[in-house]
């Protein structure tokens, strides 16, 4: 018997809350037998959805509170009102051990800023990243950081790397991930002069990080690394762009098979192969990031998810925490303290 996991839900967060909450509880306990939720929200708009899930009313506790993070507050404007809110009492859950993690579909900026205030960096962390998967033609590969840092040292990006190493232990179920800096060519002498130096951290053996190298961006969809280490400002650029190019793609071959009565007839024979397509290119399945690097687990789940898409973020919050990602994360920094800083990039002429 698996011991029991407790998830700390802001029940209000999100275009479709508290439905897609509901829903996604459920759908997890077919998957975990060991997981409990404590739901933070308006108890009238949570009880009547038990009718529609009945299952899941059993392991759901709910924490009252008519107080909400809105879409488009500031940070420092949900920092100062929602002290009360669903977002931050399911933070504080987690810092006050009554949660091991929590989940929110709720304002990024506000559960950022919220996560950083209470749950603070883990000890030799200097900033916290964003990482989440991103679809592969091998499979999916973590990416970090997606937004929370613009600019980044080469200290920060081995941060990055040391728990993006953690992260696709814990989520993808790998030995040694494979990790690869993203830059602009693969070749040693091109890139600034952070990432150069990131290159040459990385590489000693004594850090115990299997580093591939220099990555450009077509090596993200082709799968070359397992883990893709990069600034918040690049990552972000990144992973809207393959986002917008996978609903363009699908787009297309929708509007190619209606286009006349022979595609149509040929798309009855590629229905199951188009169906597969469909679900590998389904962000939905992808949903779930954390802000690694902190002292406790939050995972932000995209705003429009459903209950399918708010299920894997569920996911994603449940395989972290019973890895116990954090501990991972300060055993391998560790090694990385002792370690020599980089030597100065050396322009040649």
């Amino acid at each position: 018997m698996s011991p029991i996991l407790t998830i700390a839900l802001d029940a209000m967060g999100g275009d479709n809350a508290p439905h897609c909450v509901v829903e996604g509880a459920q759908l997890a306990l077919r998957r975990y037998d060991n997981i409990r939720f404590i739901l933070y929200g308006d108890r009238a708009k949570i009880e009547p959805l038990f009718k529609l899930f009945p299952t899941v009313e059993p392991y759901c506790e709910i924490i009252h509170t008519d107080v909400f993070v809105a879409p488009h507050d500031k940070p420092s404007v949900a920092l100062r009102r929602g002290g009360q809110s669903g977002m931050r009492m399911a933070i504080d859950a987690v810092k006050e051990g009554k949660a091991d993690c929590m989940v929110s579909a709720g304002n990024t900026g506000a559960l950022m800023a919220m996560a950083k205030l209470v749950f603070r960096t883990l000890p030799g962390i200097s900033r916290p990243a964003i990482a989440a998967l991103v679809p592969t033609v091998k499979g999916d590969c973590v990416m970090l950081d997606l937004g929370a840092n613009v600019e980044c040292d080469a200290n920060d990006l081995v941060q990055f790397a040391i728990m993006g190493d953690a992260f696709a232990r814990a989520v993808l179920s790998l030995q040694s991930p494979k990790i690869g800096l993203l830059n602009v060519g693969s070749e040693d002498m091109k890139g600034n002069d952070e990432v150069k130096q990131a290159s040459q951290m990385l590489r000693n053996p004594e850090l115990g990080l299997d580093f591939y190298g220099f990555v450009e961006g077509n090596d993200i969809a082709e799968g070359t690394v397992d883990v893709v280490v990069t600034d918040g400002f690049t990552g972000n650029v990144a992973l809207k762009t393959a986002e917008g190019i996978g609903r363009m793609v699908s787009r297309y071959v929708s509007n190619a098979f209606k286009s006349s009565l022979g595609s149509k007839l040929g798309y009855l024979l590629a229905k199951p192969a188009i169906a597969q397509l469909r679900k590998s290119l389904d962000p939905r399945r992808r949903n779930g990031a954390m802000f690694l690097g902190l002292n406790g687990i939050a995972v932000k789940s995209h705003g429009s998810a459903d209950g399918y898409s708010y299920y894997f973020a569920l996911r994603v919050a449940a395989e972290l925490a019973s890895s116990r990602i954090n501990h991972k994360i300060l055993e391998e920094l560790k090694l990385s303290l002792t370690l020599p800083p980089a030597a100065p990039v050396v322009d040649e002429e």
